[in-house]
C-alpha cells in the first residue's frame, strides 16, 4: 500500500468514526437527572411537573409543541438546542417551554 493510499484510507476511517460518534450522540435520550435538566425542571411527562415549583405550567405545554423542539409534533423524541446532542420526550416539558409562533 502506498503512503498516499494509506493516508486516504486513514482519513476515511477517521471521518466515518466521527459520523458514527455524532449519530450516537444525537440519539441519546436526555436523563431527567442530568444537571441541566434538573435546573430547568425537565420531565419526560408534562403531567408529572411539580405544580408548586412551576405554577405557570399547564399540562397542554409539551416539548412537541414548544418553539425549541426540533422534531415533528408526532415524534416521540426530538432534539432541543438547550440539551445539545440529546433528545427530549415529545410529551415532556421544561421551564424554557415557549409557544410555537
Amino acid at each position: 500500500m502506498s503512503s498516499t493510499n494509506r493516508r486516504v484510507f486513514m482519513l476515511q476511517v477517521a471521518a466515518c468514526g466521527a459520523v458514527v460518534t455524532t449519530a450516537a450522540q444525537a440519539q441519546a435520550k436526555l436523563d431527567e437527572k442530568d444537571p441541566l435538566a434538573v435546573n430547568l425542571g425537565y420531565m419526560h411527562d408534562t403531567t408529572k411537573v411539580d405544580k408548586k415549583k412551576f405554577p405557570k405550567h399547564t399540562n397542554d405545554q409539551k416539548c412537541n409543541n414548544c418553539a425549541l423542539y426540533q422534531g415533528k409534533a408526532a415524534d416521540a423524541w426530538g432534539g432541543c438546542p438547550l440539551f445539545a446532542g440529546k433528545q427530549v420526550a415529545g410529551p415532556g416539558w421544561c421551564s424554557a417551554w415557549a409557544k410555537k409562533g
